[in-house]
């Protein structure tokens, strides 16, 4: 019987995670090899491996996916190590917080897809372009959650650390930080995952390399197996990488586990 709020053990979220891939994949072959599906639509899951295959071995695919992981993790740092510090002066100080808000709260509705053919006149298509549509579509949200995360510090901690003999000056680093530090950390993984959606679509258009790019062109041949395959190789990396933000998170701040 299924109980609100009811914690499972881990080797029963291992199984029900692995149990649900399973189940997708199954439907997927019924799908596709039972012909429900046509192929011209859908590849079968042995069309989808045996073009991966090809396209890691015969085509260097491997590089193409370096090259993502690389425009993705260069902007989101980029974006974190300008954003988290204004977020946190943001969320400890209102007078600023009133300066940035309303032009952040503006950014943040605009897609950074929608920037592409300006920066593409202004940096042409090489990586800067990449980077940048990457850094508009991380930084605003950066900026507004951490402000958000530190601005919601419990106002008792505060008044705690005052009451101690803390200073001004010390609110920040000795009780906002530690604090907020743990939802900063789980923020920055969320959007995380938001990048790998937008260097995707900076690599659809003017890109000669990228996972992106491998998509578009095997748009262009009707080659669903490597649209597939791509598509996973996203996803597993973005697994991967939310078990180690997740894992990294839990070592760094282990009060939040308290």
């Amino acid at each position: 019987m299924l109980t609100p709020l009811k914690p499972v053990s881990r080797a029963a979220k291992i199984a029900l995670g692995i149990a649900f891939f399973v189940l997708f994949f199954a439907a997927w072959a019924l799908a596709t090899l039972g012909g429900f599906v046509s192929a011209t639509f859908l590849a079968d899951p042995i069309t989808m491996i045996v073009a991966g295959w090809r396209l890691l071995t015969v085509h260097a695919f491997y590089l193409d996916i370096g090259i993502t992981v690389w425009r993705v993790i260069g902007g989101f740092l980029i974006a974190a190590a300008i954003g988290v510090p204004l977020g946190i002066l943001m969320g400890a100080y209102k007078p600023i917080e009133a300066f940035f808000e309303p032009f952040v709260s503006f950014a943040r509705y605009l897609p950074a897809s929608a920037f592409i053919p300006l920066l593409i006149l202004w940096a042409g298509i090489g990586e800067a372009q990449k980077l940048m549509v990457i850094f508009i579509g991380s930084f605003f949200q950066i900026v507004l959650m951490v402000a958000v995360i530190v601005g919601s510090t419990r106002r008792d901690l505060v008044e705690a650390a005052y009451t101690l003999g803390a200073s001004s000056s010390g609110i920040v680093p000795r009780v906002l930080l530690p604090s907020s530090a743990p939802d900063i950390a789980e923020a920055l993984r969320l959007v995380l995952g938001w990048a790998w959606t937008y260097v995707i679509v900076a690599e659809l258009i003017g890109a000669a390399s990228g996972i992106g790019h491998m998509i578009t062109d095997s748009q262009a041949l009707l080659d669903t197996g490597q649209i597939i395959f791509g598509i996973i190789v996203i996803g597993i990396i973005g697994l991967i990488s939310d078990y180690l933000s997740k894992t990294l998170n839990q070592r760094l701040f282990p009060w939040s586990l308290a």
